[in-house]
């Protein structure tokens, strides 16, 4: 039940207040997020591959309200593309964006994102890497998928995420598990309507399996994004019984979450990914991740009262 709770919390601007000057937040935070700062996140991604880890930057930031904070966006991840390019980590660190971040929302948004988000893949592909589409709330897919299908264009690499809870996307796992496709599955961590998305968690699960199916039976590349092991073993089995090697998949864990787990993937010769977040505006994805686990609550409430 708490879950919902948190979710509705993630975007209530008193909640947040309350929550970003409590003195006890801020070493809970940590944990989950690399820093406020791009050089902060840097250290993070030099530390993880010098672990056998490869990573993916999410410069924290959505649902925007005017163009001057889509360009700011715009600006920090150009920033970031050329770190990696300065560095030589393209080959093994990527980017995520949100694209409510680059101005989605905004009146005429889906134009305004796509024209803010394409120098960013531009300057990915220039630093070797590339970037993947984030999937917010039910209502951005369509949109989202678009502009998708736009930059594969020119940047077939580019990736995308699908949600197995919502209903549609069993039908968008086909359409996208063609040959050089690159899909990032994940559960879902938005509160969605029982119009659109199973709201049982065994329903959610079963969803994703029936997607990881629909991926590893086709030519794409996907990503497992889950921490749940009996995701990570199904997909396992599934990459044997389609004959995939370790490098023709990938499973997607965030930072500070399972660590032993992740090292233990690396260390089976799986290609294993942390998703890294950074920056100042962290309270509505430190919220999310919340709400997806206990696990993950029962943390953040030991800590206050430990602290407290």
């Amino acid at each position: 039940m708490l879950g919902p709770v948190l979710l509705a919390a993630s975007r209530s601007d008193v909640i947040r207040r309350i929550v970003s000057a409590a003195p006890v937040t801020r070493p809970v935070v940590d944990r989950f997020i690399a820093g406020e700062v791009l050089d902060e996140s840097m250290a993070a991604v030099r530390k993880l591959d010098q672990q056998g880890l490869e990573v993916t930057l999410d410069h924290l930031g959505e649902d925007i309200t005017d163009r001057s904070e889509a360009l700011r966006t715009r600006d920090a991840y150009l920033a970031l593309a050329k770190a990696l390019g300065a560095e030589g980590l393209g080959g093994r660190a990527e980017m995520s964006v949100k694209l409510s971040a680059f101005g989605q929302a905004l009146p005429g948004g889906h134009d305004i994102a796509l024209a803010n988000v394409t120098p960013v893949v531009e300057a990915a592909a220039e630093a070797g890497t590339t970037v993947t589409l984030d999937m917010e709330d039910h209502t951005t897919v369509d949109s989202t998928l678009a502009i998708l299908a736009e930059l594969r264009k020119r940047f077939p690499q580019t990736g995308a995420v699908l949600q197995s809870y919502l209903f549609r996307t069993e039908d968008d796992c086909r359409a996208l598990a063609g040959e050089g496709s690159r899909v990032r599955l994940v559960k879902g961590a938005y509160k969605e309507p029982a119009s659109v998305a199973y709201q049982d968690k065994r329903e959610v699960d079963l969803a994703y399996v029936r997607c990881l199916k629909i991926l590893m039976a086709g030519k794409g590349y996907p990503m497992i994004g889950s921490h749940d092991p009996r995701m990570v073993a199904i997909a396992q089995e599934l990459g044997r019984r389609h004959g995939r090697t370790l490098d023709a998949y990938e499973f997607q864990m965030l930072y500070g979450i399972r660590e032993a787990e992740q090292q233990r993937l690396v260390a089976e010769g799986h290609r294993m990914r942390v998703y890294i977040p950074y920056g100042t505006d962290w309270y509505g994805y430190f919220m999310r991740r919340l709400a997806e686990r206990p696990a993950n609550l029962t943390f953040f409430l030991r800590s206050l009262a430990t602290r407290g």
